[in-house]
């Protein structure tokens, strides 16, 4: 069972920076989920929430925001002091940082576009993976279907897990639907006879997020492929 690093080692540094992936790296993840909004310029960035106010000390929508604006946000002192240096990164920054890395991850890039639209996501997203030569090293996923349709339509082989909460009867046909390599489910959701369903119809499945090493030997038996986490170091040492 693989480890993913959620937002990065996100227990115990800033989400969705730099820092945070970096050191998910050194502790010796298999893969890396962030998430990317996009700026009112078009530019790919790497933050959780539409808005800047939880996880930087700006006030307002990423949507708003310049990129060169979103920038000169402190993206660490929400979480300690110490880390008040931290930017909200762009996703070509990440990519590059990726392709120089001397072991080969994965990456999990979620789309949040479930409550925002943003134009033409889809289309620069791919663009981007493929000027970096990492579509094997990227997994698509979002809670919006309709994104994960056009994702596939645009590119036929990209792996592709799609998300749901909870456990949902329409889960394994959607992913079906997109030709998904994968689903991306909660504990209640892998653990499901949903779950089994999905193994059984030849999808990996992937659990979001998972920071209590006790459910391991039943995401095993589960067959569950890989575990997203705050604190990678704690399954690591599980796991190896």
């Amino acid at each position: 069972m693989e480890v993913y690093a959620h937002r990065g080692f996100s227990g115990e540094y800033p989400e969705n920076t730099m820092l945070a992936f970096q050191k998910a790296y050194d502790a010796g993840v298999d893969g890396i989920e962030l998430d990317v909004q996009m700026t009112k310029d078009g530019e790919i960035v790497v933050i959780h929430d539409e808005r800047v106010d939880r996880t930087t000390n700006g006030i307002g929508y990423v949507k708003d925001f310049l990129y060169k604006q979103l920038r000169l946000l402190d993206a660490g002192s929400w979480f300690h002091d110490r880390f008040a240096r931290q930017r909200v990164p762009a996703l070509m920054e990440v990519l590059e940082w990726v392709q120089d890395l001397d072991k080969e991850i994965m990456i999990n890039i979620e789309l949040k576009n479930n409550a925002i639209d943003y134009p033409k996501l889809e289309e620069k997203l791919l663009k981007m993976i493929g000027q970096f030569q990492l579509e094997k090293q990227v997994v698509l996923s979002s809670f919006n279907i309709y994104s994960m349709l056009k994702a596939r339509r645009l590119h036929p082989s990209i792996e592709i897990g799609t998300l749901f909460a909870g456990v949902h009867k329409g889960a394994v046909p959607s992913a079906k639907l997109v030709n998904a390599q994968a689903i991306h489910g909660d504990l209640s959701f892998v653990l499901s006879s949903e779950g089994r369903k999905a193994v059984a119809q030849g999808l990996k499945l992937r659990v979001y997020t998972v920071n209590d090493t006790k459910v391991t030997a039943m995401l095993q038996d589960a067959e569950v492929s890989a575990l997203m986490t705050d604190f990678p170091n704690k399954f690591l040492a599980e796991t190896s």
